[in-house]
């Protein structure tokens, strides 16, 4: 048997000078060793947990696309995940941690993305005084939510990689900062309540680093494929100057940032890009904002997705505040809660844990029975 947890780490040693290693692993708890090193051991807890298999009906842009090729929350992880793991291959960082922190990056997104994601931000706020953000509750699925309410006791770098994922931002450089366990916990904590700090979160590894970069790279020419496969968007519309920098397709843009960060970081303690294509990502981002992202959706889609999560949520709370256990949020989700989620969570956050787990399809199926009982009253 030390043969084999031998090969599991014998890569171990040949990690550059920056890399995580795995015997540096930090878990919430201490538990028993196996044959698997430790980040290794996180990819497969990710994979298998109940909120994985919810990406594969979760928005990633378009919601209610009726064409099967458009990307759902599912493919993006994958794609972000591919990108992740080749740049660290080819800066000989850990591959393992990389891949765990590409995994679960996500799986904290709500239905219908990130319109969905402000609107919950939104209700959150009103009802519990506390923010709701994707990146955040990433990390309280596994570390409060999986395991019935128990959490999978993820290691704190796989956590902090998720917490700072967010690829909303686009930095030059990205270097990691340090931190404890503590220090990560005190971190997590001042995002429920500080609405200007996702804003300069940094990972504490430069696998943290590399899939925050990575999930930019993953979206932000898949989504104009989405868009001209919709009929939303035509490629002609990308500007030029963009266009002779990244390339004109999704596949030039990749290897093209792809390349440059391999090139700019390699044997560094940071992850960087050249000048040139920062700009053209940067620009390429704010585009893709204008012209796919603000119009991804109607005024009159947007007021109905709210009047939906609100409507979900107060009839949520009126049936845990009535113990109604008939109610789709007993029999899906707190009867397989462990007693010390149950006794230490409030009304309020119980029903966001809920929603915000939901797929895109449950969701709405939820609003229409509901609504139709609503109806039925007396």
């Amino acid at each position: 048997m030390n043969e084999v947890i031998e090969n599991m780490n014998k890569h171990e040693a040949s990690l550059a000078p920056y890399a995580t290693k795995n015997k540096d692993a930090i878990r919430l708890f201490p538990e028993a060793m196996d044959i698997r090193p430790s980040f290794f051991r996180d990819i497969d807890r990710i994979i298998y947990c109940l909120s994985y298999t919810r990406y594969i009906d979760k928005t990633q842009v378009f919601s209610n696309s009726k064409n099967d090729h458009i990307s759902k929350r599912m493919t993006h992880v994958q794609m972000v995940s591919k990108i992740a793991r080749t740049i660290s291959r080819a800066l000989n960082l850990n591959e393992d941690l990389t891949e765990a922190i590409a995994l679960g990056h996500d799986l904290g997104h709500v239905p219908f993305g990130h319109p969905g994601e402000a609107i919950l931000n939104r209700i959150s706020q009103e009802k519990t005084g506390r923010m709701f953000q994707h990146n955040v509750h990433s990390v309280r699925v596994l570390k409060d939510l999986e395991e019935h309410g128990k959490g999978s006791n993820i290691t704190i770098q796989v956590l902090d990689g998720i917490l700072c994922h967010n690829g909303e931002f686009v930095s030059h450089e990205y270097f990691p900062v340090p931190r404890s366990k503590e220090e990560f916990l005190n971190l997590y904590e001042q995002c429920y309540v500080d609405k200007n700090l996702l804003k300069t979160l940094h990972p504490m590894t430069l696998e943290g680093c590399v899939v925050r970069i990575s999930d930019v790279i993953a979206y932000i020419g898949r989504d104009i494929e989405d868009a001209i496969r919709i009929g939303a968007f035509s490629k002609e519309q990308i500007p030029e100057r963009i266009v002779q920098v990244l390339g004109s397709t999704n596949r030039e843009m990749i290897n093209t940032i792809i390349l440059d960060i391999i090139e700019n970081s390699l044997n560094k303690p940071y992850i960087k890009m050249s000048d040139s294509v920062y700009q053209a990502v940067k620009d390429l981002k704010d585009f893709n904002y204008h012209h796919i992202y603000e119009k991804a959706n109607t005024s009159e889609t947007l007021n109905q997705y709210e009047n939906m999560f609100r409507f979900l949520f107060d009839k949520y709370l009126e049936d845990i505040a009535n113990h109604n256990t008939e109610s789709a949020i007993f029999q899906v989700f707190l009867k397989d809660m462990c007693p010390s989620y149950l006794e230490e969570t409030s009304p309020e956050q119980k029903v966001i844990d809920f929603i915000a787990g939901m797929t895109d399809d449950y969701f709405q199926e939820q609003f229409h029975i509901n609504q139709e009982k609503k109806k039925e009253l007396p």
